[in-house]
């Protein structure tokens, strides 16, 4: 049962590209030319589908052999969550609020309680410095209810029931269009995020049991091809239709970029070993990969291009950048570049002073 749920190194290289994708979209002031940060996001989702669905599918195997109940599981994967997340962003919460750092006090209680997006949802507005902190949010409502559907449901139902999710996500976006209400509720709630959360939960399933019939599809270059072309078309439609949030932006777009991610991620586990999969899997991506959660929840706080702060070192420096007048240090790729390099710093010293060494308290609590 190792092999079905053991590490995928070119995994932790795709999310270099998720993260890197938003933080050129945050900092660029969506200068890209497509959604990058919405794409990101998005491949996030999927990837913590598939990944939590095969650690909870093998839980469950494990359980049945020793035959005994979920309580035991249900408690580990909770506590292993508990001290992979919620430290470092607590850590972050706390720096935030002690600096006065807006809107961190005045909305502490929705921040602590990984509720930011239903506020924003409520009020359809969004948080300036700590907008980024709903995907966490989305995340977090996203664990507190799928270990139950993968533990407690028979089987032969799971398959059925990550259908269902898609299906009520696209669903409730596009009640929520219909209905003339704002697009920032169907893209914050977690609801309505759920076929992403459960693609990559059907991906892990059919790979768990290596159900061939499915993952065949996934070893094809064409079908990752035609993965890109989907998205690619799904965009163009967005811009042809005018742009902005219509119907197939707010209803459709994180189908298509779950439907892109979907076919990213099987190719990666896919075998053979193909060179997209030897590029995912070089050594600087892969450790970007395994510090992006860091890196997530800084970039917002070293620099953005909406709600800057005016004290902070970096923006100063920027100031000073495009006062010379130099068209190098005043380009969209070189400041993506000297602000990467800094969120990274400040990543690896979180990851390495920090995180790291809390994170090895999991191996007191395995399954």
């Amino acid at each position: 049962m190792s092999d079905k749920t053991g590490y995928i190194k070119s995994l932790d290289g795709l999310r270099f590209l998720a993260v890197t994708l938003v933080l050129a979209d945050h900092w660029s002031g969506d200068q890209l030319g497509f959604p990058a940060s919405y794409l990101g996001v998005c491949m996030f989702f999927v990837l913590s589908g598939f990944l939590i669905t095969r650690i909870l599918l093998k839980a469950k195997e494990k359980d049945a052999i020793a035959g005994k109940g979920h309580g035991f599981s249900l408690r580990q994967f909770y506590i292993r969550r508990t001290i992979r997340i919620f430290p470092v962003y607590y850590l972050t919460l706390a720096v935030l609020f002690i600096l006065n750092i807006e809107p961190v006090r005045s909305k502490i209680g929705w921040l602590a309680s990984y509720m930011s997006n239903n506020y924003i949802a409520f009020h359809a507005s969004w948080l300036g410095s700590v907008d980024h902190l709903w995907s966490l949010a989305v995340e977090e409502q996203f664990y507190l209810f799928f270990p139950f559907v993968i533990l407690f449901l028979p089987l032969k139902n799971l398959q059925k029931t990550m259908y269902f999710l898609i299906a009520l996500a696209v669903a409730l976006r596009a009640y929520f269009f219909f209905s003339g209400q704002s697009w920032i509720r169907p893209y914050v709630l977690m609801p309505a995020c759920l076929d992403a959360f459960a693609a990559g939960g059907l991906l892990a399933f059919w790979k768990y049991y290596q159900m061939t019939n499915w993952l065949k599809h996934f070893e094809k270059p064409l079908n990752l091809f035609l993965g890109v072309m989907q998205y690619a078309f799904c965009v163009l439609l967005i811009k042809k239709l005018g742009g902005g949030h219509n119907e197939v932006s707010v209803i459709f777009l994180r189908l298509s970029e779950t439907i892109l991610s979907l076919t990213l991620i099987g190719f990666l586990i896919a075998p053979p070993k193909r060179v997209l999969k030897s590029f995912f899997e070089w050594s600087p991506l892969v450790y970007i990969g395994k510090i992006s959660y860091g890196i997530y929840i800084l970039h917002n706080f070293i620099y953005n291009e909406y709600h800057p702060i005016k004290w902070s070192p970096v923006v100063k420096i920027l100031h000073r950048f495009e006062e010379s007048g130099n068209a190098m240090l005043n380009s969209v790729p070189f400041k993506i570049i000297f602000l990467y390099l800094i969120v990274v710093v400040l990543a690896s010293l979180s990851w390495f002073l920090f995180e790291k060494p809390i994170n090895k308290l999991k191996n007191r609590f395995g399954y």
